[in-house]
């Protein structure tokens, strides 16, 4: 086999596509090749993935579809090359839409305002002979068609002769008919019918400057739409300070290798992922978590490449570097998901391949119709609506009107610290009914803390939780560990111990600072009154939890529960999915009672508990009775779920399991990433439906108008260059539309 054959879906970066119908004709090249198994092309990230195949025959397979195809470079992030082309396009296009304006402007005017006012017609005559003037648009329109808009010609054409027309041959097709026309009756008069001189230059150099305006603005657009992706670029830092042969040398960050001790100063950014080894210092993660608040790090902890330091100076390992960072990997994940489709591209894309093949059929008939039944001069009419009817026809439009949508919503989805690993989550997580969720790590912190301390008369707070903490702080058990961390908290001082003693499953005995101490279960304990405690221990039952108990002295002093808590954020998120409409769900390992407190807790509709991680799967098949299901979780157990749910969403904070099995990840693991996701996913496709109705309402109405099915009853016909105006406008307003996503605000339940 070939060594260049890909394992990995291939990506090319494809220049020349204009439309929809560019889009269908190269993945139809594609899916040809042998090996191909399947095939996508964005027509806004200009992109194609393809699995399978040979490399250099998918580029030529590019190349017979008339197009210019390229690997996209591994690591093209880095040097922002994944977006340039927008830029590059735009300013050769800015240089021939001045070149096309002063050329067009004049005979624009000259020709327009001597139709329109006749004192204005009468003083150009007297000035210039007509003949003359006639020549003189010839020479300008010349150089509009064939300078400027030479791109439409080169493309257009040779997409016409190979029997695969798109846009460009629209373009070519009607204002070559204008130009052509115009040429005969400026040069070979006497080849016209009489009474049909006339000229159509202005028509001709408008359509090409107007389409030239609209590409422009349309790339000025397509520029902004990857701004998400170039933010998270500009987070990269693009040197580290690194030591080599014990000296500090400030390399640039392709040369940092795993291993390497890397050395930050306040106020410089992480070059690379690692680990500190030595130092202290607060780190603004808050481009990966959202959070504004600096976190505090010490030796041991993890640091994230492109995160800002604030303060200490410190030492980190590297661990990832290059394409494993995590930065890295959230700009692949965010390009992928750009450059995918959604189902309903599909049928838009088939549509669209038909479509301009359909408008030049339609353009012969009009011509025919009218040369045929119109009035004189027939041919006249049925030449001016045949070319109304192929520039008013826009597959651009079509072409752009999912791809922008879902590059700039899931860039802004980026922006708020959610990523979608696949653009068909967008679809799919609007269509969700219900929201179910893993409780522990997901809807709780996912670990034991101090959550009551109910004291016996005669006892103090303090006095209590520190005479049990030093008794705990010599036991491994998580339950002590969490009485431990509340007690440093609070800033206790702990007693000296002696005599400690563990009985496991039931408690510990020891002395602390002379005073007997004992800590254990009520059954550990029976011996002592426990009818002070009844009521507590009655309503701690009904909140699922389970309290131990500490006796000073011989005398039982307080009930204390170690519990898992629920996050700050869990009950606002539960609230706000209700308010969306959202059925809400919790599936959990917990016992049944404990389970049913934290749903009636948190207001969940439906709870499932004593669920093993092997039934998950089937748990989230019956919710599906309810309608189609997103799961949140954060763990390995939760990976199968992730994968089986119709919309699975990872907490960034869990295993690598669980956001490898998921479709969408909650960087920094606030939940109130699910609200955002399911904003982003609810305003991108209703942005999408408004620029599929715009794209395909405007040429079902303006299409026949074009044609001139008014002009019968209302005399109305179409003038071919504000049917250019028209067709520029429509596919910038596309483009133009989706930037609004940008303005999705996060949610703050």
């Amino acid at each position: 086999m070939n060594e260049h054959v890909h394992t990995k879906p291939l990506s090319i970066d494809i220049t020349g596509m204009t439309c929809a119908s560019c889009v269908a004709r190269v993945e139809k090249s594609l899916l040809k090749v042998p090996g191909v198994t399947s095939a996508s092309v964005n027509l806004a990230t200009e992109r194609a993935t393809v699995h399978g195949g040979d490399s250099e025959a998918v580029l030529k397979a590019v190349e017979r579809a008339g197009y210019k195809g390229s690997e996209t470079p591994e690591m093209h992030h880095h040097d922002h090359s994944g977006h340039q082309h927008h830029d590059e396009d735009a300013a050769v296009l800015r240089r021939d839409v001045l070149i096309a304006g002063v050329l067009t402007l004049p005979l624009f005017v000259l020709e327009m305002g001597g139709h329109l006012y006749m004192p204005f017609h009468m003083w150009i005559m007297s000035v210039v002979s007509m003949d003359v003037l006639w020549v003189a648009y010839f020479i300008a329109t010349s150089i509009v068609l064939f300078v400027p808009g030479w791109r439409f010609f080169k493309i257009g054409i040779p997409a016409l002769l190979r029997g695969a027309p798109e846009m460009n041959s629209l373009v070519a097709l009607g204002s070559g008919a204008a130009y052509l026309y115009s040429v005969v009756a400026t040069f070979a008069p006497q080849l016209l019918p009489e009474g049909t001189r006339y000229i159509y230059y202005e028509a001709a150099a408008v359509i090409v400057t107007l389409i030239l305006v609209g590409r422009w603005l349309e790339a000025l657009a397509k520029g902004r739409t990857g701004e998400a992706i170039q933010r998270l670029v500009r987070e990269q830092a693009k040197t580290a300070r690194v030591q080599r042969d014990g000296k500090a040398v400030e390399l640039p960050i392709e040369q940092v290798v795993e291993g390497d001790i890397i050395l930050v100063r306040p106020g410089e950014k992480i070059a690379v992922d690692g680990e500190i080894t030595e130092g202290a210092s607060h780190i603004d993660e808050s481009m990966i978590s959202g959070e504004p608040l600096p976190v505090s790090k010490t030796a041991g902890a993890q640091v994230i490449g492109g995160t800002l330091n604030t303060s200490g100076s410190f030492s980190f390992r590297a661990t990832k570097v290059g394409g494993d960072t995590m930065l890295a990997q959230i700009i692949r994940m965010v390009e992928e998901a750009q450059g995918g489709k959604l189902p309903i591209q599909g049928v838009v894309d088939k549509i669209t391949l038909w479509f301009v093949p359909a408008v030049i059929g339609l353009a012969i008939a009009t011509f025919a119709v009218w040369a045929i039944w119109g009035p004189e001069p027939a041919s006249i009419f049925g030449m001016v609506n045949a070319v109304a009817v192929l520039i008013i026809a826009c597959p651009c439009a079509m072409g752009l009107a999912v791809p922008t949508s879902i590059m700039v919503g899931t860039g802004r989805a980026a922006e708020l610290g959610v990523l979608f690993r696949k653009s068909e989550a967008l679809q799919q997580l609007r269509d969700a009914r219900v929201v179910a969720f893993d409780k522990t790590g997901t809807l709780t912190e996912g670990k034991p803390a101090l959550t009551d301390l109910v004291l016996a008369d005669g006892f103090a707070h303090d006095n209590v939780l520190a005479l049990v903490a030093a008794v705990e702080a010599k036991s491994e058990h998580p339950i002590a560990s969490a009485i431990v961390a509340a007690a440093e908290r609070a800033g206790l001082a702990l007693g000296a111990v002696t005599d400690f003693q563990s009985h496991a499953g039931n408690g510990a005995f020891a002395s602390v600072d002379g005073r007997s101490v004992s800590v254990g279960s009520q059954r550990h304990l029976g011996q002592l009154d426990f009818s002070g405690f009844a009521a507590d221990i009655d309503r701690l039952a009904d909140e699922g939890k389970t309290p131990v108990f500490a006796a000073i002295d011989g005398k039982l002093a307080a009930a204390i529960v170690v519990a898992d808590t629920i996050k700050p954020t869990s009950k606002a998120v539960i609230d706000a999915l209700h308010a969306m409409g959202f059925k809400t769900a919790m599936i959990s390992g917990d016992n049944q009672r404990t389970a049913q407190a934290i749903g009636r807790r948190l207001g969940i509709d439906e709870v499932r508990a004593e669920v093993l991680p092997a039934d998950k799967v089937a748990t989230l098949k019956a919710l599906r009775q309810f309608g189609p299901v997103a799961y949140v979780g954060d763990g390995i157990n939760d990976a199968p779920a992730l994968a089986e749910a119709d919309i699975g969403i990872a907490v960034g904070t869990g295993t690598d399991a669980a956001i490898e099995s998921a479709d969408v990840v909650l960087l920094g693991g606030d939940l109130k990433g699910v609200l955002n996701a399911l904003m982003v996913s609810r305003a991108t496709m209703k942005n999408i439906w408004e620029n599929l109705f715009w794209a395909f309402g405007y040429n079902v109405l303006l299409i026949p108008v074009a044609a001139g099915v008014l002009f019968p009853a209302f005399g109305i016909l179409l003038n071919p260059m504000i049917g250019a105006g028209a067709m520029a406008l429509s596919s910038v307003f596309v483009v133009g539309n989706a930037q609004r996503l940008r303005l999705v605000k996060g949610v703050n339940p």
